[in-house]
C-alpha cells in the first residue's frame, strides 16, 4: 500500500484494509486493464480510418455549414460504437437532454414506449410524464407509456419483453441501476433483450439509454442488436475532457430524426457551428477508454474495502463491470453525508467545501451530491451522491486517475469512522 506519510494521515487499521482490498482487486485491474487495451485500438483505428487532421479540431461560428470537424467526429464516434450513424453535439446539455431529444426524435402521437427495466432513472421520469406539471412531456404529446419490472433476481423477463414489443413503438432499455440497487445490464444482456423484443415485433426500435457504460465492455448496446442509443459527453465518452454535449448513436435513419429534433424540422443535423468545442471532443473520446478503465478500477477497490467493512456493495467488487457506478448501503442518512464530505474532502476542486443534502430539480427526495470536478457534475471524475432514503445507499462513480480516486474512497471511509 502507498506510504502517504506527510500528505495524508490513515489509521493503520483503515490502511490495513485497503492493502487487503486491493490484493482482492487483482485479477478484476488484469480484466480491466484488457479491456481498456482494446477499446483504445477501437478508438485509435476510429481516428486513423477517418483521417482525423488538425483541420478538423478548429470549430465553426454562426449557422456552422459545412462543420468538417462536427461531421467527422460523427462518423468517429459511429465506427467506434460499430453504429451506422451518429450525431454528436456539444449543444446537448446533459445526458436528460440527450435521452429525451432521441425519444422526442422519434416517437410521435400514439405511440408506446415499454421501459422494460422497471422505473427509469429519476430525471426521466417528467420527461415520460410519470410525475411532474404541464412541462412538455410525452405523455402531454399523446405517447403511451408502460413499464416492465425486472424479475425479482434482478434479470430481464424476456418473455413479457416479447409479449409488449407487439403492440410498442420502442422498447426502451437502461443500462445502469439508477438509483438502485438492481444489477446493471452487460452488453450481452441488452442483445437478449433486443432479440426477445424482435421476436414479438421485428419492427420496434430497442433505445438504450447508455450513460455510465460506454468502454466498460468490449462492445457497445449497438453491436449487438440495440437501434438506437445515447449518452452524455461529461460522463464516460467525453474522457474527463470534454467540457459539456451528448451522443446519439445507431441505425442511421433514427439519428436522422434525432437531428431534426435536435434543432428543427428541415435543418437538423446540417446546422450547429462548434466555435471552439471541436478539439475537447475529439480528445476527450480518445482519452475516454483509459480514464474509463480508471473509472472502473477506483469502484472496485470502494466496493473491496467497504465490503471488509461490513457494507453491502452492488456490484461485489470481483463482479464483471458493464459500468462505471457502484451503491454502496451505509445504513443511516449520518453515514450517507459523511461518506460524500469525505469524497469532497478528495477531491481536486472545491475539496474544502462541504457538501448538504437539497431539493435538486428532477428529483423527489433531498439528494447529497459530492463532486469537486474540473467540469460541473461530470461523473467521470470522482464523485458521490445519493438520495435520502432507506437504505441511504450512496452511489459512487468515477476516478480519473485509480491513485487519486482511491485516496478519495479512503478518505471517504476515514470521514465515517465514529458514524
Amino acid at each position: 500500500m502507498t506510504d502517504y506519510q506527510g500528505l495524508y494521515e490513515f489509521s493503520p487499521r483503515l490502511l490495513e484494509l485497503a492493502e487487503k482490498a486491493e490484493q482482492n482487486c487483482r485479477e478484476i485491474f488484469r480484466q480491466t486493464e484488457e479491456i481498456q487495451a482494446y477499446n483504445e485500438a477501437k478508438v485509435l483505428k476510429a481516428f486513423s480510418d477517418n483521417r482525423v487532421s488538425a483541420a478538423h479540431l478548429v470549430g465553426t461560428t454562426g449557422y456552422g455549414y459545412d462543420d468538417a470537424g462536427r461531421d467527422n467526429l460523427d462518423r468517429v464516434f459511429a465506427q467506434a460504437f460499430g453504429a451506422e450513424d451518429a450525431l454528436v453535439r456539444h449543444q446537448f446539455v446533459s445526458g436528460t437532454h440527450t435521452l429525451s431529444t432521441a425519444l422526442f426524435g422519434v416517437l410521435r402521437t400514439g405511440d408506446t414506449v415499454v421501459s422494460v427495466t422497471g422505473a427509469p432513472y429519476d430525471t426521466m421520469e417528467e420527461v415520460i410524464g410519470i410525475r411532474g406539471g404541464k412541462t412538455g412531456s410525452l405523455a402531454e404529446f399523446g405517447v403511451h407509456y408502460r413499464q416492465i419490472e425486472l424479475l425479482p433476481d434482478g434479470t430481464p423477463n424476456f418473455a413479457a419483453i416479447e409479449e409488449a414489443a407487439k403492440s410498442a413503438k420502442m422498447i426502451y432499455i437502461q443500462r445502469s441501476r439508477g438509483y438502485s440497487l438492481r444489477p446493471s445490464l452487460r452488453v450481452e444482456t441488452i442483445g437478449e433483450i433486443a432479440a426477445a423484443a424482435k421476436r414479438g415485433n421485428p419492427d420496434v426500435i430497442v433505445f438504450v439509454d447508455n450513460c455510465y457504460g460506454e468502454f466498460v465492455e468490449k462492445r457497445e448496446p449497438t453491436e449487438v442488436g440495440a437501434d438506437l442509443m445515447a449518452g452524455s459527453l461529461i460522463k464516460n465518452p467525453g474522457g474527463g475532457i470534454a467540457p459539456t454535449g451528448g451522443y446519439i448513436a445507431g441505425r442511421e435513419d433514427l439519428v436522422e430524426l434525432c437531428g431534426y429534433r435536435a434543432t428543427c424540422p428541415g435543418i437538423g443535423r446540417e446546422s450547429g457551428c462548434t466555435q471552439d468545442q471541436n478539439r475537447g471532443l475529439y480528445l476527450g473520446f480518445f482519452h475516454a477508454p483509459s480514464a474509463v478503465a480508471n473509472a472502473v478500477k477506483t469502484s472496485c477497490f470502494a466496493c473491496a474495502l467497504f465490503a471488509e467493512l461490513g457494507c453491502r456493495t452492488t456490484p461485489r467488487f470481483d463482479e464483471p463491470r458493464t459500468d462505471i457506478i457502484a451503491a454502496i448501503e451505509l445504513g443511516s442518512p449520518e453515514r450517507l453525508c459523511a461518506f460524500c464530505r469525505g469524497i469532497q474532502a478528495g477531491s481536486p476542486v472545491d475539496s474544502f467545501v462541504t457538501p448538504e443534502p437539497w431539493a435538486m430539480p428532477g428529483y423527489s427526495d433531498e439528494v447529497i451530491m459530492a463532486a469537486g470536478a474540473f467540469t460541473m457534475g461530470a461523473s467521470l471524475e470522482l464523485s458521490a451522491d445519493g438520495p435520502l432514503r432507506e437504505p441511504y445507499s450512496v452511489w459512487v462513480q468515477g476516478g480519473l486517475t485509480y491513485n487519486t480516486g482511491k485516496l478519495g474512497i479512503l478518505l471517504a471511509a476515514q470521514a465515517m469512522e465514529g458514524c
